[in-house]
C-alpha cells in the first residue's frame, strides 16, 4: 500500500494507540482524532515477546482502529540499530494483532518529553508521537490532491 493510500485509510480512522518502542520499556498512549490529543497509558516494562501480553490488554480495552509506532533515526535521518528494532516491532504488531500499523519518525520525542518535565518520558513520548501523527492526518486532509495526470 502506498503512503498516499495509507494516509487516506488513516484519515477514515478515529482512534489509535501509539507505542514508543524500547528494548526494556515501551511507552504507550491512546488518542482520538476528534479530540486531537493523546493520553498516556501505563508504560510497558517487559522485554521480547513478554511485552505483547500487556499490549494485548491495552488493545482489548481501548479498541483502536490502528496502531502507531515511533521509529527513531539519527538527526541526519540515517537509520541505526534502534531504527531496525522499531521497524521489526511494527511488523510484529501487524502480524500479531491484525491492525494497520503506521510508522512515525520520532526524532527528539523523548528529548521533548523530558524538556516538558515528563515524569514518565516513555509514555509522554508516545503521546508526542501520536499527536504528531494525528496532526499529519489533518494537514494531509487539508492539502489538495496532487495532479498526477500527464496533460
Amino acid at each position: 500500500m502506498s503512503d498516499a493510500t495509507s494516509l487516506a485509510a488513516a484519515r477514515q480512522m478515529q482512534s489509535f494507540i501509539a507505542f514508543d518502542y524500547g528494548m526494556k520499556r515501551t511507552g504507550a498512549a491512546y488518542g482520538t482524532r476528534m479530540l486531537g490529543t493523546a493520553r498516556p497509558l501505563p508504560t510497558i516494562q517487559a522485554e521480547g515477546k513478554a511485552r505483547f501480553t500487556p499490549m494485548e490488554g491495552l488493545i482489548r480495552q481501548w479498541q483502536p482502529d490502528a496502531l502507531v509506532v515511533g521509529v527513531p533515526y539519527h538527526p541526519d535521518g540515517a537509520a541505526h540499530e534502534n531504527t531496525v528494532n522499531a521497524l521489526r516491532f511494527a511488523r510484529q504488531l501487524r502480524g500479531r494483532f491484525g491492525l494497520q500499523v503506521f510508522e512515525v519518525d520520532e526524532r527528539y520525542s523523548t528529548t521533548e518529553a523530558l524538556a516538558n518535565g515528563a515524569r514518565d518520558a516513555d509514555a509522554a513520548s508516545a503521546c508526542i508521537i501520536l499527536e504528531q501523527f494525528m496532526r499529519s492526518l489533518d494537514t494531509a486532509a487539508a492539502l489538495p490532491a496532487s495532479d498526477t495526470s500527464n496533460d
